[in-house]
């Protein structure tokens, strides 16, 4: 259980901050950007929820939340860690991912197939659920790149990774299941 009874500590006001196992980084740090831009996306949903109802608004529910395992996963760099500690980190674990492709191939189910790339609009769900896709695209390729130089979960990008699928395939339900999609129309404007 978390207790925040003090909101700032001031600790970071020489610009460091700390990660979940205690060591203290920069804050434009790699890992402190990629789990940073992993609660903008989850902030961007908050958004997209004013506009959600019922099945929607739960399954967005979900994301948020795992939104917040994924940050204390990707702010935990020891990989190594004991299970058995204290305060064992918590990881992404293929579940997660599991059910976002299960919720992606069942909306999926709904749609006529494109014949073009979909523009960012439509309803205002779908633009909001857009902003969410672009965004954790971002949180997605941070994570990549942490991955590559300093190490982290795998199944936190894969989970990125879908989930940027998931607001996209989501947008075209929120928009009339595809009905109002905004399509692109190469050239259009020459």
């Amino acid at each position: 259980m978390v207790v925040l009874s003090k909101i700032y500590t001031r600790t970071g006001d020489a610009g460091d901050t700390a990660l979940g196992d205690g060591t203290r980084v920069p804050k434009p740090s790699l890992r402190v950007e990629a789990y940073g831009t992993s609660d903008e996306t989850n902030a961007t949903i908050g958004l997209a929820r004013l506009h959600a109802e019922g099945d929607m608004d739960a399954a967005l529910s979900r994301i948020q939340n795992d939104l917040f395992d994924l940050g204390a996963d990707l702010c935990r760099p020891d990989m190594d860690a004991d299970d058995t500690a204290e305060y064992p980190p918590l990881r992404m674990i293929a579940s997660q991912v599991d059910r976002l492709e299960a919720e992606i191939d069942a909306m999926n189910a709904a749609l006529t197939p494109l014949r073009s790339f979909v523009l960012p609009g439509g309803s205002p769900l779908a633009a909001h659920l857009h902003l969410c896709r672009t965004v954790s695209r971002r949180a997605e390729r941070l994570a990549v790149a942490l991955m590559t130089e300093e190490g982290c979960n795998p199944v936190a990008v894969k989970y990125l990774n879908r989930l940027s699928d998931w607001f996209f395939v989501a947008s075209r339900i929120a928009n009339d299941d595809g009905a109002a999609d905004v399509l692109w129309v190469p050239g259009a404007n020459r």
